[in-house]
């Protein structure tokens, strides 16, 4: 795909290294919560990063994983929280040629998830309301800001019902429950009290907390994502086999139980919350749910689990099927089984689906958009149906990956499996970070709106003419 790929490849000079071998999942034992040594894991295949770090990253720099370029895990451990530290002076990210990027609104508390209603307005899930952003096609900042709904409980999640130009409710997924606010187009603030639809999501609270929100094509199911509670369930209780299969016939194939009953799936329902059941499962963190156009599946962008090493286990990005079994918490990226719960779920073994789209591990997969532009500000026709990913960033490595938006390349609604740098530039050095990619949404003129959790910030991205 020459036509999305900047000739800032050729700043790819870099070699493959050698990987240590690693010792035997017997022998493990939890890194201390500090830094580990300093590391270079890369590996590099022609102009492809295969594993890499912040150093390595500019737009238009492509990646590609698959399940066998997965290292062995414990090669490396890592431990290290990034700094956020306030932008430099009129400081903006970096873009892919042909691109322009500009920052559209600050003083945000905590963006996360933007949604654009079909009216044209931005709303915001920001840490306990969600706020409306008004701007007319073309500008380049809200002339508008106001509060819709105040005092709520970790907000994420954002949708409109129903489907279409005129909706009459907006969902919004706290972190224990979903609720709807009466809506009409043009509305800034809700125009009545919150309605609950689910009033109840999962077993237990805390752990991750973020809820994503999509409707099907045709509006008849409501689709939620939720976390698990743990990086590896830790509290699970081991089950006899047959017994943990009869537990997947009632709750769903290779559904977690305990603490973790109805979380690391998805969940779906009918719009009004009934019949409220596991989707897929086995999605330790879908922090980012959505539909795509062409074909009307969902799609979650999933933060995999940490302490396996560097480069283990990949986030990834891909589509939902009903049913399937993604592999958290016994297995990854298809049928590498967890070696810190090694024999629990043999039943499992060749029946993991492998993610669509193999993602750096620790990135921090957020949100995901697929790009439906139209408008005088609408991308070139070949970025129509990619997918655009926001990588939040690392902890759990030695040296940082993530901290940008990446283009994931789809054909004919199916995924390439490689994908590309589109926005880069937050990160200041191993230890200090600018800027914390989140939030996604396409405004109605055909710009591309990217939030910054860390800043409460919202850059906009436009072609560059």
């Amino acid at each position: 795909m020459p036509s999305k790929l900047s000739s800032s490849l050729s700043i790819l000079a870099l070699a493959a290294l050698g990987l240590a071998a690693s010792p035997a999942a017997a022998q493990f034992v939890p890194p201390p919560d500090t830094p580990g040594p300093k590391v270079d894991n890369a590996v590099v295949r022609g102009d492809v990063v295969v594993f890499g770090d912040w150093k390595k990253d500019a737009p238009g720099v492509r990646h590609h994983i698959t399940p066998a370029d997965l290292q062995a895990p414990f090669t490396s451990v890592g431990v290290g929280m990034s700094k956020v530290v306030p932008p430099p002076a009129g400081a903006l990210p970096k873009v892919m040629a042909g691109f322009k990027v500009a920052l559209f609104d600050q003083g945000l508390n905590e963006p996360r998830v933007l949604r654009t209603a079909p009216n044209g307005d931005i709303f915001v899930a920001e840490k306990d309301r969600v706020r409306v952003l008004r701007a007319p096609d073309g500008a380049g900042h809200p002339t508008q800001s106001s509060i819709f709904a105040p005092g709520l409980d970790q907000p994420f999640g954002i949708a409109f019902y129903p489907l279409g130009p005129n909706p009459q409710w907006v969902y919004v997924a706290e972190t224990s429950r979903v609720i709807r606010f009466p809506y009409r187009n043009g509305d800034l603030k809700a125009r009545g009290a919150a309605q609950v639809i689910i009033p109840k999501l999962g077993a237990s609270t805390g752990g991750h907390w973020s809820r994503d929100l999509a409707f099907s094509a045709d509006g008849k199911q409501l689709f939620v994502s939720v976390g698990s509670k743990g990086n590896l369930n830790e509290g699970l209780p081991n089950r006899p086999v047959a017994e943990a299969i009869a537990y997947d016939k009632v709750h769903g194939f290779g559904a977690a139980w305990g603490e973790d009953e109805n979380r690391a799936d998805v969940l779906v329902s009918d719009p009004m919350g009934k019949g409220l059941h596991v989707y897929a499962a086995g999605i330790r963190n879908c922090s980012g749910l959505t539909r795509q156009p062409q074909t009307g599946q969902i799609w979650c962008s999933v933060n995999e689990r940490d302490m396996l090493g560097d480069n283990l286990a990949p986030d990834y990005a891909t589509h939902v099927q009903a049913g399937a079994f993604y592999g958290w918490p016994w297995y990854y990226t298809g049928n590498h089984e967890e070696p810190r719960l090694k024999g629990q779920r043999p039943d499992l073994n060749g029946h993991v689906t492998v993610p669509d789209v193999l993602l750096q591990a620790h990135s921090a997969a957020v949100q995901i958009r697929f790009y439906d532009g139209s408008g005088p500000e609408a991308f070139p026709a070949q970025y129509r149906g990619d997918a655009f990913i926001a990588l939040h960033g690392s902890w759990n490595r030695t040296s940082r990956t993530g901290y940008k938006v990446v283009l994931a390349p789809m054909r004919n609604g199916v995924a390439t499996g490689d994908y590309i740098d589109f926005m880069t530039g937050f990160v200041v050095s191993d230890s200090d970070v600018w800027g914390r990619p989140y939030g996604l949404t396409v405004m109605r003129d055909g710009s591309l709106l990217v939030g910054d959790d860390a800043n409460g910030r919202i850059y906009r991205v436009t072609p560059a003419k």
